[in-house]
């Protein structure tokens, strides 16, 4: 008499196998198309762009093994039921476990990989604007590069050389010294409405570490009310000196400010 048991785990073992593959290859094609689509730099500190080559590259390696590995047990399976058929042998029950234990992934671990795969999927590529800014904004910085900065034509120097500058205790040192700058704007509740700040976001490996470093802008009699938070701007002026957040610093004393667009690199990179 021939008995057959059926492996209880045959059903669920494919389909767990098949979206393991699924989503490595997805997760490959993801990093693929942030690099080629020049988006990369929304979350990480252009040095490192390599290892985003690096990854894409593992995850599509493993999708492809992983999608054959799938299948070599698909046709596996089919044969050894084919093989029990024809013979009337009965079902190694010891076989079978091994089997699962080698091949078998919870689809709880399986949603967890498939979840950034889904949100960076679903939630569009846009750098850290102004809802992300938690606190106050860096006026001055640990001076490191100072003197590189200071070497650096003055409307060459972006928002972070500048506080870096007024981060050695002298900023009355650089007033009057000309302003050419980027940066997305933001106000703080007390703000007049001849006041802004200009921002930029610094990442030194991805947007997990990031800081909203900033100068104040003070416009004289000129209303700046008109321009909302978050809009990307070029600002034109001098260094001043005045009080702000209760300490000394340089500020922006305004000449012109334009609408402008977002930066391909949006970020500033210590």
């Amino acid at each position: 008499m021939t008995t057959f048991i059926h492996d209880e785990h045959d059903i669920s073992r494919s389909p767990q196998q098949f979206a393991k593959a699924f989503i490595l290859l997805g997760l490959g094609l993801y990093f693929c198309y942030n690099i080629f689509a020049g988006q990369l730099s929304n979350y990480i500190n252009t040095r490192f762009m390599w290892l985003s080559w690096v990854a894409a590259g593992l995850f599509l390696l493993l999708g492809v093994f992983a999608l054959y590995a799938w299948w070599t047990n698909q046709s596996a399976d089919h044969s050894h039921h084919d093989h029990g058929h024809a013979h009337g042998d009965d079902c190694d029950h010891d076989d079978h476990h091994h089997h699962d234990h080698d091949h078998n992934i919870s689809w709880k671990v399986i949603a967890v990989c498939a979840f950034p795969l889904v949100m960076g999927t679903l939630v569009p590529s846009q750098p850290l604007g102004v809802e992300a800014i938690n606190g106050e904004v860096a006026i001055s910085a640990v001076p490191i590069n100072s003197a590189t900065a200071a070497d650096v034509d003055p409307l060459e120097r972006n928002i972070l050389d500048w506080i870096r500058l007024f981060g050695n205790g002298n900023p009355t040192a650089y007033a009057g010294e000309p302003v050419d700058l980027i940066g997305f704007v933001y106000r703080e509740p007390d703000f007049a409405d001849t006041q802004l700040m200009v921002v930029r976001f610094t990442v030194s490996c991805c947007v997990a570490d990031s800081t909203a470093v900033g100068l104040p802008v003070e416009a004289g009699d000129i209303s700046l009310a008109d321009i909302p938070d978050g809009e990307w701007v070029r600002v034109q002026g001098n260094i001043g000196v005045s009080t702000f957040q209760g300490q000394e610093s340089g500020v922006v004393l305004l000449s012109s400010i334009e609408i402008t667009e977002q930066p391909a690199t949006p970020y500033l990179n210590p």
